[in-house]
């Protein structure tokens, strides 16, 4: 895989091959600087310029308007911003995009049952984004993403900077996507989990399978 640079095309991941099934999580570990995180923007095809091929149900990327992919493959960075407003508003979002026109979206009971999922219970739908924890932010950033209906969910450390019982919530919300048939890859640092199908280990541009 490479992206163009000032005297060329500059190689940033080599010989990496990654099949992600449905059903299963996939987790990626390495050591900083490895190339974790572009191996994500690249899968969610945000790094312009970028060759490799990458394909959905046997369908290549480069046939696919990147709107439609980017609805059908979802990139959650680490820290993935609210925007003003309520907690309805921020998960009601997906909705004001141009790729989910024409589609209804959650009503008020659907978002509550979400929400109580996570044991956000005590989080009203009308509280202000801004008046959320670190933790509940990135359950209902997470929430926000599963609701729309992805296929394929792209996790950047999704809980490298929560407390044990968000983490643990952020983690069991995953797996139930997973077994509800969707395919995830998530990127790990040092927490582990029980959730993981499998492990990879990224260095030197190469993936390589490890023992769970």
């Amino acid at each position: 895989m490479t992206r163009p640079g000032d005297d060329g095309p500059v190689a940033i991941l080599r010989d990496v091959r990654i099949l992600v099934e449905p059903g299963t999580l996939t987790d990626v570990v390495g050591p900083s600087g490895a190339g974790k995180t572009t191996l994500l923007l690249a899968l969610a095809r945000l790094l312009p310029g970028v060759t490799g091929r990458i394909e959905l149900g046997g369908v290549p990327a480069s046939s696919m308007d990147p709107r439609m992919w980017r609805s059908a493959v979802a990139y959650l960075p680490q820290r993935s911003a609210l925007v003003p407003g309520s907690v309805a508003d921020n998960l009601l979002l997906p909705w004001r995009f141009k790729v989910h026109g024409g589609l209804t979206p959650p009503d008020a009971g659907r978002l509550r049952e979400a929400l109580d999922g996570v044991r956000l219970s005590d989080v009203a739908l009308e509280r202000p984004a801004e008046r959320l924890s670190e933790g509940q932010s990135a359950r209902v950033a997470l929430l926000r993403t599963l609701l729309a209906g992805p296929e394929v969910l792209l996790l950047d450390e999704p809980d490298a900077a929560l407390d044990d019982e968000s983490a643990e919530q952020v983690g069991r919300l995953t797996r139930d996507f997973v077994d509800a048939g969707g395919g995830v890859v998530r990127v790990r640092h040092l927490r582990a989990d029980v959730h993981a199908d499998r492990r990879l280990h990224l260095e030197h541009g190469a993936l390589s399978e490890m023992e769970r």
